[in-house]
């Protein structure tokens, strides 16, 4: 979800990529459904290994980390300027009805919305070019 986010409204200046520890071998449906209300369309997405990632080389300004266990699982990439991590409800962990279960991946989808939008998101004080405090960012 962070990833389709940070596509959305800074995907001029970012480059999003996403991973995880143990992914699934397709995004959640409930994720597809709550973000596609969004407008955003991840049906398409896979998931992809962040040791994978860590494998080809790949490097990153800023890798964050949003699950609660995965600050310490997270291989250290090479060339990385910046590691943050901020903690959001795993949606796969979400119970009920399938009511209640969309219910609950909308208030993660929202408030990982609300991160990524807000004045402590990683994309709030820094240009991946320069590094430097980027005073003309636009939701």
């Amino acid at each position: 979800m962070a990833e389709g986010y940070v596509r959305r409204f800074a995907g001029d200046r970012w480059e999003a990529s996403s991973a995880g520890f143990e992914p699934a071998e397709k995004v959640n449906p409930l994720v597809v459904e709550a973000m596609q209300e969004e407008g955003i369309d991840l049906s398409g997405k896979t998931p992809r290994s962040a040791f994978e990632l860590f494998r080809r080389g790949a490097l990153f300004d800023i890798v964050v980390t949003v699950c609660d266990d995965s600050e310490s699982q997270c291989p250290v990439y090479p060339g990385i300027t910046r590691r943050v991590h901020h903690p959001f409800p795993d949606p796969a962990a979400a119970s009920g009805s399938h009511g209640e279960r969309l219910v609950t991946v909308r208030a993660i989808r929202d408030a990982i919305k609300e991160w990524i939008l807000g004045p402590d998101s990683p994309l709030a004080d820094q240009s991946p070019q320069t590094g430097k405090p980027d005073s003309d960012r636009k939701p």
